[in-house]
This record gives structure tokens, sequence and C-alpha cells, in this order.
């Protein structure tokens, strides 16, 4: 006698799932690669920054041209100062 309990039969409710499922995988539309960005030299981009408030008034105590200082600091940080 065998130790493995008896498996239940297959409906075709488990066909149909499988052959569904098969059907999916191999119609299924991979998506498209996303375009390669280009970077252009000098342009700027619109975005949303959250830093503290302590780094932000150390940039403006200058005056205006803060954000282009936030800027350089951030190149030179990311090892892309010209």
């Amino acid at each position: 006698m065998s130790s493995n309990p008896p498996r239940r039969p297959r409906t075709l409710s488990d066909a149909k799932t499988e052959a569904e499922a098969a059907f999916k995988s191999v119609t299924a539309k991979k998506p498209d690669p996303l375009p390669k960005t280009v970077t252009l030299p000098g342009v700027k981009e619109l975005v949303s920054l959250r830093i503290d408030q302590d780094v932000l008034a150390h940039f403006q105590e200058d005056g205006p041209g803060w954000q282009d200082r936030i800027n350089a600091a951030l190149r030179k940080a990311a090892g892309l100062s010209d």
C-alpha cells in the first residue's frame, strides 16, 4: 500500500484554467523597451526636491542664484563637475 494520498480527478474547470494560463503566457505582449533618454547639456528640468531647512538656508544666504549653487554642489558630489 502506498503512503501517498489519492489524487483528486481532474475536472473540466482544471483543464480550462491550465489551457488559459498556457495561452496567456505565449500570447502576452511584452512591453516595448523604454526609449533611451538623451541628455542635452545645459537643459534644466523642473523637479520637486525635499531637503533639510538648514541646507536650504545655507544656499539661500547669498541671495539669488541659490538653485544654481545647489545644482553645482550636486554635480560636484556626483562627480559630474566640468
